[in-house]
C-alpha cells in the first residue's frame, strides 16, 4: 500500500445498502477507490481459500461476526460469500464480494446492512421433493452439521419436528463435518459431547439438542442442557475421553499445523462418512446414502424423507411448518428468507 489516503468504507457500505437500486451507477467509482487503496493488479493467482481469507479480513474491519460461507471461481475473479451480524437487528446476514485472482483488488457489491437485499429474497416456498433418493422400509437419515454453524442449527431446528413425528420409523443421526469452523466458541468440544450423548444416551439426545438450539448468541453453552436433559455426566466423561483418544480430537485442535487450509481444525469422528458421501459443508442432508437437496423447513424435510419409504407411514400425512427457521441459535418464530447457504 503506497497511498496514505483513507477510505471511509463504512459510509460507502451504508450508502450502498440504502441505495441498492443505484449500485450500477456507483460501482465503478467504488472499484476504482478500492483498487487505489489496496493496490494494483498483477501477480500470480492465489488459491480460493486464500481469497476467502483476504475478503474475510477486510470485511471484519467493517462488520462483526464474519464467516466465509463459500468461494466460487468465476473465471477472472473469485466470488466470496460470507455471513456477518447485521448491526441493526443482530441477525445473521449474507453478502458477496468479488476479488481478483491475484488477491490485489476487491470489487464491492452492495452489502445489506439494513436488510434491503434480504427484502428482495425469493419467497420461502417449500422445496420440491427430491427424486434421486433410493427407497427403503426404514430410511436412514443423516444430517451433517457443525455445532455452531448458523445454517447447521437452522437445519436442525427444521429437522427436529420431523424426527418427533416419524420417530422410530426412520434411522436418524446427527453427524459432524470433518472440520470445524468455530473452534473459538468451543465447537470441537461441543461436538465431542453431542457425539457421545447420541452414541450412549440416545434416548436423551433430542431433549439435549432441543435445549442446546434454544441457547442464544455465539456463547451458547451446553452445560445447563446436560442437567435439563438428565445426562449422566460420569458416563459422558468416560465416553468423550475414549472418543478423544480414538479420533485425536483435541490433539487436532491443538496442532494448528494440521488444520485444514491452516484455518480449521480437523474433526475426524465421522471422517469415513464424510468421504463416502462427499460432504463439503454444514448442513448436508443424506438420505439412504444419497445427498438430498431439501429446504430447511420441516414440511420440506418431511416430504424428502417420506419419499424414501417403500411404503410411507401414516405419519407422513402430518402437516408441519413450511417456514424456514431463522439461522443461528434461539427458537425464533420469525420466517427466514429461503437460503441454501452453508458453513464451508
Amino acid at each position: 500500500m503506497t497511498s496514505k489516503k483513507k477510505c471511509d468504507c463504512k459510509k460507502i457500505l451504508k450508502s450502498l445498502s440504502k441505495n441498492y437500486w443505484a449500485v450500477s451507477t456507483v460501482i465503478l467509482a467504488v472499484v476504482l477507490i478500492l483498487i487505489f487503496i489496496i493496490g494494483g493488479t498483477g501477480g500470480s493467482a492465489i488459491s480460493a481459500d486464500a481469497a476467502g481469507i483476504k475478503v474475510a479480513d477486510w470485511a471484519s474491519g467493517q462488520v462483526s461476526g464474519v464467516e466465509v460461507v463459500s468461494v466460487t471461481d468465476e473465471g477472472g475473479l473469485y466470488a466470496v460469500t460470507f455471513s456477518y451480524i447485521n448491526p441493526e437487528n443482530s441477525q445473521t446476514t449474507e453478502a458477496t464480494l468479488q476479488i481478483t485472482k491475484d488477491g490485489q483488488n476487491l470489487i464491492l457489491q452492495a452489502i445489506p446492512l439494513t436488510g434491503a437485499v434480504a427484502q428482495e429474497a425469493p419467497s420461502n416456498t417449500q422445496t420440491p421433493t427430491p427424486t434421486n433418493i433410493p427407497k427403503t422400509d426404514k430410511p436412514k437419515v443423516e444430517l451433517f452439521v457443525m455445532s455452531h454453524c448458523p445454517y447447521g442449527t437452522q437445519a436442525e431446528k427444521g429437522m427436529l419436528p420431523v424426527v418427533g413425528v416419524l420417530g422410530d420409523t426412520i434411522d436418524f443421526n446427527i453427524k459432524f463435518v470433518y472440520y470445524a469452523m468455530h473452534p473459538t466458541y468451543g465447537e470441537v468440544e461441543e461436538q465431542l459431547d453431542q457425539y457421545c450423548i447420541q452414541e450412549e444416551q440416545n434416548d436423551k439426545f433430542i431433549d439435549y439438542l432441543t435445549c442446546w438450539l434454544g441457547k442464544t448468541g455465539s456463547e451458547a453453552d451446553g452445560a445447563a442442557c446436560l442437567d435439563e436433559a438428565g445426562i449422566d455426566k460420569a458416563k459422558l466423561t468416560t465416553c468423550t475421553a475414549a472418543a478423544n483418544q480414538e479420533f485425536n480430537v483435541l490433539a487436532n485442535l491443538e496442532d494448528k499445523s494440521s488444520w485444514l487450509s491452516g484455518q480449521f481444525p480437523k474433526f475426524d469422528i465421522h471422517k469415513s462418512e464424510n468421504e463416502a458421501y462427499g460432504i463439503g459443508g454444514s448442513p448436508t442432508l443424506v438420505i439412504n446414502g444419497v445427498q438430498a437437496q431439501a429446504g430447511r423447513d420441516s414440511a420440506s424435510y418431511l416430504g424428502a424423507i417420506c419419499s424414501a419409504f417403500n411404503e410411507a407411514p401414516e405419519e407422513c400425512n402430518t402437516e408441519l411448518p413450511s417456514a424456514q427457521p431463522t439461522p443461528g441459535f434461539g427458537w425464533s418464530t420469525t420466517q427466514a428468507a429461503a437460503t441454501a447457504a452453508q458453513c464451508s
